[in-house]
């Protein structure tokens, strides 16, 4: 499928899909770092948030712009997807189906046809056929990238922690809306009892980490074909992370076991309300874990970072809630 390493073009100019938000900055600076152009699709009036937007090209369009996603596309010699969103909002057109899956599969046989072979591509750790609506979309872009004659790597983080610079992200978004709450803190266990409280486990990554093993894809063409799978040094059950977070924002949290059918009822009921802080499938999928081992990083040279009250310094400060898609 792929030529020697002696035949492959130099990959300048990178065409990042998902530049803006929040794994999209540190993307944009760790490729500027590595001396990488950036070549970024950006929506009209949304130039102020690009980081360093003065070494980056910019072409203004939307994901559903098929002349736009050419025009990146010819400006790059390899490219990188990475939008994703964490929670539709169907009556504003930000669903799984359009900006995972729809969007993703446009790109990438944009890139088949104009003959840019190398593209990356942000999944997410869990994904399956037969998951949820975010789990389904993701691993359907997934298929789709196998199944093109290009130079591939996908990457399937766990959870990404990190400063949000104004963005959305885990470790900010559960301090404010569950350790800042005056409600105590819930341990979603399935079924009636609660033998099994808080107990599933996840991998949090910090973003610089996973970003680094973009970088280190574009570098080394053994990582041509491969999926990666990125955790952080510590698998980590929910509620070490709420007392961790707790610690980090410097006190306790009163912990109490929560139904997760309790949940979901209130959620069929409530989640359509952008200010319901959980949909069902994010319940079903915090229940199923999301852990994995962070050989793949280490494998790649890098050395996870903790999450950690070093790593969470961040959060010393009130956390924000600026949401970005």
């Amino acid at each position: 499928m792929t030529g020697t390493t002696s035949e492959r073009p130099s990959l300048k100019r990178i065409g990042l899909f998902g530049g803006t938000g929040f794994v999209g900055s540190y993307l944009v600076d760790a490729l500027i770092a590595s001396d990488y152009h950036p070549v970024l699709l950006v929506r009209e009036g949304s130039e102020a948030k690009v980081r360093q937007i003065d070494r980056c090209t910019i072409v203004n369009g939307d994901i559903d712009d098929d002349n736009a996603i050419k025009r990146v596309v010819e400006e790059s010699d390899a490219l990188i997807f990475n939008i994703g969103i964490l929670r539709e909002f169907p009556h504003r057109g930000i669903t799984y189906a359009r900006l995972q899956d729809e969007a993703a599969r446009r790109v990438m046989d944009t890139a088949a046809a104009a003959g840019v072979r190398r593209f990356l591509l942000m999944s997410a750790n869990g994904v399956r056929q037969d998951g949820t609506p975010y789990q389904r979309t993701k691993y359907n872009a997934e298929a789709h990238l196998k199944n093109l004659e290009l130079d591939w790597t996908i990457f399937r983080p766990s959870v990404l922690f990190g400063d949000p610079r104004g963005q959305m992200e885990f470790a900010s978004q559960l301090s404010a809306e569950i350790i800042d709450s005056p409600l105590p803190a819930p341990l979603l266990h399935s079924g009636l009892l609660p033998f099994n409280a808080g107990q599933f486990s996840l991998s949090p990554v910090h973003v610089t980490d996973v970003v680094a093993a973009f970088v280190k894809a574009l570098q080394d063409p053994q990582t041509i074909g491969q999926t990666f799978h990125l955790g952080g040094p510590e698998s980590i059950t929910w509620r070490e992370i709420l007392t961790r977070l707790a610690s980090a924002r410097g006190r306790k949290k009163l912990m109490l076991p929560a139904p997760a059918l309790g949940v979901m009822a209130a959620a069929a009921l409530l989640d359509r309300f952008e200010a319901f802080p959980i949909t069902r499938d994010q319940v079903r999928m915090l229940l199923e874990g999301n852990a994995c081992p962070p050989n793949d990083l280490v494998n790649l040279g890098i050395e996870p970072r903790s999450f950690s009250g070093e790593e969470l310094h961040y959060l010393s400060e009130s956390p924000r809630d600026t949401v970005t898609v």
